[in-house]
């Protein structure tokens, strides 16, 4: 199967979003019609085949518009105690919770905060799994089914890679207290298509039916990627169908993040200079290195609406960030007529994975959080100054 195109758009847009015009940048902005197309999606799958539904906070965690998403989401997932947290405080549903390992003070906490806690290991779950349960929340073990088809970055996002160290292998199940075991926890995608979706499912079923049947649910992960162009939600929906009339005692839980806000906002960004170093330079208020890491580590070479490829059009450029960092480079583009200064930049499909991995290196200013409304209203969520920067330093 050939690889999708990294944080392909839903449909991308050729026209700039209706944005004022004295919008302070960069900014990151939720197009809030678009994402309520992608929730449509979600509830979509969970009517017509009785699941749970979650949203993944390592991908996008935005409070202000938790309200939007609790009517058709069952609760949050989260990647460690602080977004556990979040997830209760914002979100205030089911909150679910996996970390490769915990310490003993991080499970006491959680004991306060989380309904479902996985464990990576059989030490780690019967270490911890009975202060869980006497606490009256459910314990899961996550395994390592031996299957992906992760179309994201090769091994660096692959749960399933050689020498993974998510998920107990499957040669060490019988080592699991499944007597305390609530939850098989089956996570093994990152932007998979629906073939990716459906083979898990049917992997889990033909190859772990005998663990299947000792627990009351399942949790088949994120990385599904139902908003993305070309994924078939029918067959997923299929799927879906097809592991429940197999397990009918089971109930069954996926728990997408990019796959839920995929191409809903963009990345607002303005010129702040050009130059001529062998190729044409401009440079930006926004930066890959601090407002988009994925370009960086995945890498990939994000959208801009009204750009090219190099040389597509008439006047190519090399982007680059305002960082000390050489290698602060969002890629190189091609426009219609020369870029100046002011000129403002839209990137697309910029929430997922985006300002929950922001940083401020070098001192640069995060950019604000903001959201278009249906209407056309343009409101800032929250904007970071000086304050922000110092805080973490001590």
């Amino acid at each position: 199967m050939t690889a999708p195109t990294p944080h392909t758009a839903t449909s991308r847009p050729s026209a700039l979003p209706n944005l004022p015009e004295d919008i302070e940048t960069p900014a990151y902005v939720l197009d809030v019609a678009l994402l309520k197309r992608n929730l449509a999606t979600a509830e979509r799958i969970k009517r017509e085949t009785g699941i749970k539904m979650l949203l993944a906070t390592k991908a996008w965690a935005m409070p202000a518009v938790f309200p939007l998403m609790r009517d058709t989401l069952d609760g949050t997932t989260a990647s460690g105690l602080y977004e556990a947290l979040l997830g209760r405080e914002e979100f205030g549903k089911e909150v679910h919770v996996y970390t490769p390992a915990y310490t003993e003070q991080e499970v006491e906490e959680l004991t306060f905060v989380a309904d479902h806690i996985y464990f990576n290991t059989p030490a780690q779950l019967r270490r911890f799994g009975p202060m869980a349960q006497a606490a009256g929340v459910h314990a899961g073990i996550r395994i390592n089914p031996g299957f992906s088809m992760a179309t994201l970055g090769g091994d660096l996002y692959n749960p399933c890679a050689p020498g993974s160290r998510f998920g107990t292998p499957a040669d060490q199940l019988e080592e699991v207290p499944w007597d305390g075991v609530h939850t098989l926890h089956a996570h093994a995608l990152c932007e998979a298509t629906h073939e990716g979706s459906a083979g898990l499912i049917a992997h889990v079923a033909r190859n772990f039916a005998s663990y299947l049947k000792r627990v009351k649910a399942v949790n088949f992960g994120g990385g599904h990627f139902i908003n993305k162009p070309g994924y078939d939600v029918g067959k997923l929906i299929a799927a879906l169908k097809d592991f429940r009339a197999g397990f009918p005692h089971l109930d069954v839980i996926l728990e997408p993040g990019a796959g839920l806000v995929v191409d809903t906002g963009y990345l607002v960004a303005t010129v702040l200079d050009t130059m001529k170093n062998g190729s044409d330079i401009a440079i930006l208020d926004t930066s890959a290195s601090t407002h988009m890491p994925d370009v960086l580590e995945v890498p990939y070479r994000p959208e801009i609406i009204g750009a090219g490829e190099p040389g597509e059009k008439a006047h190519t450029y090399i982007l680059g960030g305002k960082t000390c960092m050489t290698g602060d480079v969002i890629g190189t583009y091609s426009f219609d007529q020369p870029l100046k200064l002011g000129d403002r930049l839209v990137f697309t499909d910029m929430m997922q994975y985006s300002f929950v991995k922001n940083t401020t290196f070098n001192g640069t200013p995060l950019p604000d959080l903001a959201m278009l409304d249906e209407d056309g209203t343009y409101r800032v969520v929250k904007s970071y100054g000086y304050q922000q920067f110092r805080e973490r330093l001590g």
